[in-house]
C-alpha cells in the first residue's frame, strides 16, 4: 500500500520512469497504478495520438518494443500500457534488450498479473536499473481487516474492527472485490461516517448475527445456545455458508489459540503481533484459551481435520454438510 502510494506521489511530482513493470499475485495495486498512469500522465488532448492500450494475448514482445520506440506526436511523451502481460510469460525475457535502453520519451507500463519474473535474470535487473519493478503481494487473511480500516481512514471514513472482519469473512482476501463493496458504502454513507456491523448488514447483505465471525466467538466463550443457532442457520443456507469456509476459519482460530498457549509474553501488544490480529480482538483469544486448554484445542483441531475429510465424501458419503457441522459443534463444545 505504501509503495503504491509512493509511486503515485512520484508521478504527481514529475518523477516519471520510462518503464513500469507491475507484477505479483495481488492484482489490486497493479490495476490502481496502471489506471492512475493511464489517466494522469497525458492530457485528454494528447491521449488520442500518444496513448496505446495493448493486451498480451493479442500482441508479441516485438510489437510492444516497436510501439514503445515510436516518438510522441505533439507531446512530451507517449504512454504504452500492456494489460494481461502474463499471457506473454514464455517470451517476456525478450523485453530485456529494450529495458536496458528504454525510449526516454515513452512510458511503458507492463501489467504482469498473478506471476513474477525471475529476479536473477537479465530482464529484472535491467528494469530495476532503468525503470521500476512493483510486486503486488497477496495479503494474508489476518492482514486484510487492518487494510480495510486503513483504506477507509484514508478516504475519510471509520469502520469498526468487527465490521471490517465481517467483510473479510464474507468476501475473502480479494482486495478488488472488497474495494468494490467499500465504494458502495461510500456512496451510501456521508464522509466521516463510522461503518458499523449494522450498516454492513443493511447494505451488503451480511448478517451481523449469523456469520463465521459470530460462530467463532460463540464457540470461544462456550455459548452453546448461540453457536447452535448459527450452525442451524448455516445448515438451512448452505450455499451462502459453505462448510469448507467455516472449517478453514475455525481451524485458523484454534491454531491461534494453540499458539497463544505457547506464548511466553501474553501482553496485549505481544499477543496481537504474534497472532497477527487486531489488538481489538486479543481478549477473544484470552477468553477462548481459558475455555479450551491445550488438550481441548488439540482435540478440536483433530476434529476439524476429520470433518474436512468427511465433507469430501470420505466415510460420510450420505451425510449433509449441515449435519457434519452440527456433529462437529457438539464434539468441540462437549
Amino acid at each position: 500500500m505504501d509503495e503504491a502510494r509512493q509511486i503515485v506521489n512520484d508521478i504527481q511530482k514529475g518523477n516519471i520512469k520510462p518503464l513500469y513493470f507491475l507484477m505479483g499475485e495481488e492484482p489490486y495495486y497493479i490495476d490502481r497504478i496502471s489506471d492512475f498512469i493511464e489517466e494522469s500522465i497525458l492530457t485528454e488532448e494528447e491521449r488520442g495520438f500518444n496513448q496505446m492500450l495493448i493486451y498480451g494475448r493479442d500482441t508479441s514482445i516485438d510489437d510492444i518494443v516497436s510501439n514503445a520506440k515510436r516518438y510522441p506526436m505533439m507531446a512530451e511523451r507517449q504512454v504504452v500500457i500492456v494489460k494481461e502481460a502474463q499471457d506473454l510469460s514464455r517470451t517476456i525475457e525478450k523485453l530485456a534488450d529494450y529495458a536496458e535502453n528504454p525510449q526516454p520519451t515513452t512510458v511503458l507500463v507492463v501489467c504482469y498479473k498473478y506471476k513474477k519474473i525471475d529476479k536473477r535474470k537479465k530482464l529484472y535487473k535491467a528494469i530495476a536499473k532503468n525503470g521500476l519493478v512493483f510486486e503486488g503481494k497477496r495479503l494474508y487473511e489476518n492482514q486484510v481487516g487492518n487494510w480495510i480500516i486503513k483504506t477507509m481512514k484514508s478516504r475519510g471514513y471509520g469502520i469498526s474492527p468487527k465490521a471490517a472482519q465481517m467483510l473479510v469473512e464474507f468476501l475473502g482476501t480479494d482486495l478488488g472485490k472488497i474495494d468494490n463493496e467499500l465504494q458502495k458504502l461510500q456512496l451510501i454513507c456521508e464522509a466521516g461516517t463510522s461503518i458499523s456491523p449494522e450498516i454492513i448488514e443493511e447494505n451488503i447483505g451480511i448478517s451481523k448475527d449469523f456469520n463465521n465471525f459470530e460462530l467463532r466467538n460463540a464457540i470461544g466463550v462456550r455459548d452453546s445456545l448461540k453457536a447452535h443457532r448459527i450452525v442451524n442457520y448455516f445448515a438451512q443456507n448452505p450455499k451462502d455458508n459453505p462448510l469448507v469456509v467455516t472449517i478453514s476459519l475455525l481451524f485458523s482460530f484454534f491454531s491461534q489459540i494453540l499458539q497463544y498457549h505457547g506464548l511466553a509474553d501474553k501482553s496485549k501488544g505481544s499477543v496481537a503481533k504474534q497472532l497477527g490480529v487486531n489488538p481489538y480482538f486479543v481478549n477473544d483469544y484470552v477468553v477462548a484459551a481459558r475455555n479450551y486448554p491445550m488438550k481441548k484445542v488439540s482435540r478440536a483441531i483433530s476434529l476439524l481435520q476429520e470433518t474436512d475429510v468427511k465433507s469430501k465424501g470420505v466415510g460420510a458419503a450420505n451425510v449433509s454438510h449441515g449435519d457434519l457441522l452440527k456433529e462437529l459443534l457438539v464434539k468441540i463444545m462437549n
